[in-house]
């Protein structure tokens, strides 16, 4: 049996479809393949083109070496927020059971939210087996708040520090933590001991009973204020002398204490900067229920008194000490 070959021609001027050669017994001649019925409308446009071949349809498609996935089996996952609801109503309850006011505690530390009530347990129960009542934990956590979201593994460091590097004895242990909380909050590498090796290196070798200033910064408040001093007429070495011999000076805001009693002193009292080198503990006075007051009754009465005479003193003791001076001189 011979190849038949079938020839179409698609012409863009009659529009007409014509077979050039078919055999009317050839295998595509059924009406499925009825091609002159296919003759295109009048003026239509087509492009010419031309088969040439044995026509012959695929058997079957080829198969794909794809490997079949299997899924996991499917399991139930628990609501996120109604378990997230239930643990956060758990940690409200266990605090509230010890005397704490969780939402003055979320107010205070927001981290609390997210802390995992097992490590809030774990730091309660540390705090009691060191002996602090709830009474006293309840204090320490009104004035600081973040030791609620301080693990265990961040407060031992700060016992260990100050019992062995500041000296702290151990029966003095919870009197510096109930008069400076925070302490138990702050890092001992990043705050604590550097903090302690700056008040060292100016002299104040009993640090252990100033542990209340191991939690302040030293560039952000200890220096400042030595600087403030050297600006205002001190030379470094009487500034540091100064806060060498009342260390407290370190606690005392500038705006708010030094400056006002400063200018006081100054303008009102016209005293000599000597006085104030070697009487520093000028500043822990209030100056408007002690300075002002005895300074105003001795220019009323003509008298002076040198300034731990007129600021140390009862009242009573000054007003008996005044009117015998007064009678003195009158």
């Amino acid at each position: 049996m011979h190849q038949q070959t079938i020839h179409f021609l698609f012409t863009t001027s009659n529009s007409s479809f014509t077979s050039s050669s078919f055999h009317p017994k050839s295998r595509f001649h059924s009406p499925h393949y009825d091609f002159a019925s296919l003759s295109s409308p009048k003026n239509a446009h087509f492009p010419i083109f031309s088969l040439n071949a044995t026509l012959s349809l695929p058997l079957k498609l080829p198969r794909t070496s794809e490997v079949p996935t299997i899924s996991p089996p499917i399991r139930p996952v628990p609501h996120q927020p109604n378990l997230r609801r239930s643990q956060f109503r758990e940690k409200m309850l266990y605090l509230e059971s010890i005397g704490l006011d969780f939402l003055s505690l979320i107010n205070h530390n927001p981290p609390i939210v997210s802390a995992s009530l097992s490590d809030i347990k774990s730091t309660v129960d540390y705090m009691t087996s060191l002996g602090f009542t709830a009474i006293e934990f309840r204090r320490i956590a009104g004035m600081c708040p973040e030791i609620i979201t301080s693990r265990v593994s961040d407060i031992v460091p700060v016992f260990t520090f100050l019992l062995r590097e500041v000296c702290v004895n151990g029966s003095d242990l919870k009197r510096v933590i109930h008069r400076r909380p925070r302490l138990l909050a702050c890092s001992v590498k990043q705050r604590l001991r550097p903090t302690l090796y700056f008040l060292q290196s100016i002299g104040i070798s009993e640090v252990n009973k100033h542990t209340y200033l191991l939690s302040t910064s030293v560039e952000e408040k200890l220096i400042p204020r030595i600087e403030y001093f050297e600006n205002i007429g001190f030379s470094h070495r009487d500034a540091v002398s100064m806060f060498r011999r009342f260390p407290q000076l370190f606690n005392y805001s500038v705006e708010g204490n030094f400056e006002p009693k400063f200018n006081y002193f100054v303008v009102e009292m016209g005293r000599d900067l000597k006085e104030l080198k070697e009487f520093p503990h000028y500043f822990s006075f209030s100056l408007e229920n002690r300075i002002k007051p005895r300074h105003q009754c001795c220019v009323d009465k003509g008298v002076c008194f040198p300034l731990p005479v007129l600021l140390k003193m009862s009242e009573a003791q000054f007003r008996d000490r005044v009117e015998v001076l007064f009678s003195s001189i009158g």
